[in-house]
């Protein structure tokens, strides 16, 4: 448990440390983020200045619909008790109605709402309403040919004359009015000008006027135009219109719902104009028939001296359709028994069940045929437990036979009865339709104008009460929607919104500079810090070597003694870091190598080799790069001085007598590599290594080996079988970070031993890495020990 809380613990540790160092990495770039926070918010309010505002302009009317409880006088209702016609008023599509291109369209152009005014006040662009002076128009069948804008600026003269300069279509016109009103001929046809008199002067004496097809405004405004319903339950419409001017918008939803009114109204008149005239000649029609028929019956009447004829006909319908009646049974029995009988005779069905219920009346029929059915279904029942031959069941089959035979003997004679009480009922029935047929003619004749008098008697009737309900309906239209809200524009523009457009501009201010820093982190493909070294590999790291930018003397050892600056400083941190990760005073041999040439890896050894010896350790640094040796140059020795290459080849035994003084520390020795052998690999492949590494072992607390890079020979793994501990050199801003597969490969291989990672050349002034170190002043080299400031070009190896 205690082990689980110490993890979390660490893990929240880490996690703390992850989002520290990435507040301070991106502090770092606070220019950055203050120059971009004022730009957005800068472009946001310059936006606000220069864009029109949005208003929003509501309304809510009520519509009447007979379905949600209005009333409404439909324009077909005279024709609704007639079976004509059945409409009523229908609230959704009274909306689709307002929503209408045509209905909009009308109020476009009874607005004269095609034309727009617009004058430049600042930044912005504002559109006059009512408060352009100008008025200009065109006829709708003019504006009907428009297929694109005319624009046009207008000078407005002192003398109460107009300049006018516009294109239209890609085609340029010029033409002066002196008087107002009156009209200029343009590529797109004739346009009207004149004065709103009501309208006092503007300050600005040029008005940019934008004449649009009224067509290609109604889709603008549909756009911009929303009818909904307030709820399933009632006829109430909310309209909400956006607009730039908030009059003109108010104005347009008054305007739509008188045009929805005029048209309904207009429509309601022109069905009733119809109806009446409808009406009227079919009153005349019928009254003339009418006349006639009730001629026809007093004449009819008086020469057969008719009274009553009607009741002994009424008697011999009842007989006669009582015998149809009993037809229809016997015939249903008839087909029935004979269904029965056939099923019966098929040999098919001898062992099954005969059908019963099936709606015959002959109940003994019935009783039978149940008996049958039970003793084959008792029969069926003991054929499962018992064989065919079982007396019981050769009884019960003989049983059977016999009852089979009497079924069909019985259904033959109920047939045949049925037969017989057919031909009865058929006799009986002939009896009265005789009787019907020699009813007298003139009853018959009688009936049918009585019948046609009637008729026509009723509509008579009914199309005098239409006719004066039409007329009432006419004289009293009442409008379709009733304002219940008055249109009224909000003060508070719905765009652009001044509060959330800033918001967005500080938002963006932030987020472009950190995605720019995100995306620069994301094209780095080199390593920069010892962060991005964890992030590829698992290696303990021994620590980090600051880059600096100045030069002095020797650009190799920057370690020196009775001198505290930030490199020496670096080496000791190493040089703690070092002793911690060998394991026991007998480790002792440390080998230094990297990925490619230029990473700092012979720098590195050799300061911290000059590091260990101001310890007062006894130290040897050998030059284990064979081909390409740059030891020596280092410390300032020839290239051509005797090396470890003269004992592995067996040149001497001594392996002492090749040791050099490093003229830096009497505890430092230099072994350089010496001579290039023309087989290196198998140099260091000899015994002859380990017996020269345990030679100085002896002698020294601590052998360093600057090796080859990796990636380029194999002397370095070959070499690493007499090494104790292996540091691993990789540099900022050279080190691919593809580099480290090979590293985490060699690792996992374990080619060399205990490998720990160190990290050259990192630039600590750089925003890149988000440092703070702050070592303070160090003697007389000041604050970074920048006397001792190093590039770390190819001379840092």
């Amino acid at each position: 448990m205690n082990q689980e809380n110490s993890a979390k613990n660490y893990s929240e540790q880490e996690q703390s440390l992850n989002i520290q160092e990435l507040l301070l990495r991106y502090l770092n770039y606070w220019p950055w983020f203050v120059g971009s926070v004022v730009a957005c918010v800068a472009v946001a309010f310059l936006y606000l200045k220069m864009t029109t505002p949005v208003y929003n302009v509501s309304a809510a009317i009520m519509i009447k619909d007979d379905k949600k409880g209005g009333s409404m006088a439909s324009e077909m209702a005279a024709f609704q008790d007639l079976g004509l016609f059945a409409q009523s008023t229908n609230f959704d599509n009274e909306l689709e109605v307002l929503k209408s291109k045509s209905l909009i369209k009308q109020v476009i152009l009874e607005m004269n709402a095609y034309s727009s005014y617009n004058v430049r006040q600042g930044l912005r662009t504002v559109e006059l309403y009512k408060e352009s002076p100008l008025l200009v128009e065109m006829t709708p069948q003019e504006n009907d040919l428009l297929h694109t804008d005319i624009e046009m600026e207008v000078v407005l003269q002192a003398d109460s004359s107009i300049q006018v300069t516009g294109t239209y279509d890609e085609q340029s016109f010029q033409q002066e009015l002196k008087k107002l009103p009156g009209y200029i001929h343009t590529p797109a046809g004739r346009v009207t000008f004149a004065y709103r008199h009501d309208v006092p002067a503007l300050a600005h004496n040029e008005i940019t006027v934008v004449v649009s097809p009224a067509m290609a405004v109604t889709k603008r405004v549909l756009g911009n135009l929303s009818i909904a319903p307030t709820s399933k339950t009632t006829s109430v419409a909310s309209l909400s219109f956006k607009c730039h001017n908030r009059k003109k918008g108010e104005d347009f939803l008054a305007k739509l719902v008188e045009m929805y009114n005029r048209d309904t109204n207009n429509d309601k008149n022109v069905v009733g104009v119809k109806t009446e005239q409808f009406i009227n000649d079919r009153i005349a029609i019928i009254s003339g028939e009418l006349g006639s028929t009730e001629q026809e019956l007093e004449s009819y009447k008086r020469r057969s001296g008719l009274t009553d004829p009607k009741q002994d006909a009424q008697v011999y319908l009842q007989e006669n359709s009582q015998y149809e009646q009993k037809r229809i049974e016997n015939a249903t029995q008839i087909n029935l028994i004979t269904y029965l009988q056939e099923y019966v005779q098929n040999p098919a069905n001898k062992e099954s069940v005969i059908p019963a219920n099936v709606g015959l009346q002959d109940m003994s029929l019935a009783t039978l045929i149940n008996s049958y059915n039970d003793q084959v279904l008792e029969r069926d029942r003991l054929l499962r437990t018992s064989s065919p031959n079982n007396p019981v069941i050769q009884n019960l089959n003989t049983s059977i036979k016999a009852q089979h035979a009497n079924v069909i003997n019985s259904i033959a004679s109920v047939r045949n009865g049925l037969l017989i009480a057919k031909q009865d009922i058929e006799r009986q029935a002939g009896k009265y339709n005789v009787r019907i047929e020699q009813a007298p003619e003139q009853e018959r004749i009688l009936t049918n104008i009585s019948r046609q008098q009637e008729i026509k008697s009723g509509l008579y009737l009914m199309l005098l009460q239409k006719r004066e309900e039409n007329s009432i309906t006419m004289a009293a239209t009442a409008d379709n929607a009733k304002i219940i809200d008055a249109p009224l524009a909000d003060n508070i523009p719905v765009s652009p919104k001044s509060s959330l457009i800033l918001l967005i501009g500080l938002i963006l201010g932030v987020v472009i500079p950190a995605g720019v820093i995100y995306v620069m982190d994301l094209l780095q493909f080199k390593i920069g810090t010892r962060h991005d070294v964890e992030k590829l590999t698992t290696m303990p790291i021994l620590g980090e070597i600051p880059l600096q930018a100045e030069t002095d003397g020797n650009r190799t050892i920057v370690v020196r003694e009775n001198e505290n600056n930030m490199m020496a400083e670096t080496f000791r941190s190493l040089r703690t870091n070092l002793q911690f990760m060998l394991s026991s005073e007998d480790h002792k041999v440390i080998l230094f190598t990297s990925t490619s040439p230029g990473e700092g890896k012979t720098f590195t050894s050799v300061n911290l080799a000059v590091s260990l010896a101001l310890l007062g350790k006894k130290v040897v640094l050998l030059g284990l790069d064979i081909r390409k040796p740059r030891l020596a140059e280092h410390f300032g020795f020839s290239h051509k001085l005797e090396g470890i290459t003269k004992f592995l080849s067996g040149g001497t035994n001594d392996i002492f007598s090749l040791l050099i003084d490093s003229g830096v520390t009497e505890n430092l020795k230099v072994l350089p590599a010496g001579m290039v052998p023309p087989n290196p690999a198998e140099l260091l492949a000899s015994p002859r290594l380990e017996k020269a590494i345990d030679a100085l072992k002896e002698k020294f607390d601590y052998v360093l080996l600057d090796t080859a890079p990796v990636a380029l020979v194999t002397d370095t793994l070959i070499a690493g079988r007499v090494a104790d501990l292996s540091v691993y050199v990789c540099r900022s801003e050279v080190t691919h970070k593809s580099d480290f597969e090979l590293v985490n490969e060699i690792r996992k291989e374990r080619k060399l031993p205990h490998m720990a990672l160190v990290v050259n050349a990192v630039n600590l002034e750089s925003k890149r890495y988000g440092y703070g170190y702050g070592y303070g002043k160090y003697g007389k080299y000041g604050r970074y020990g920048k006397k001792y400031g190093y590039g770390y070009g190819e001379t840092q190896k």
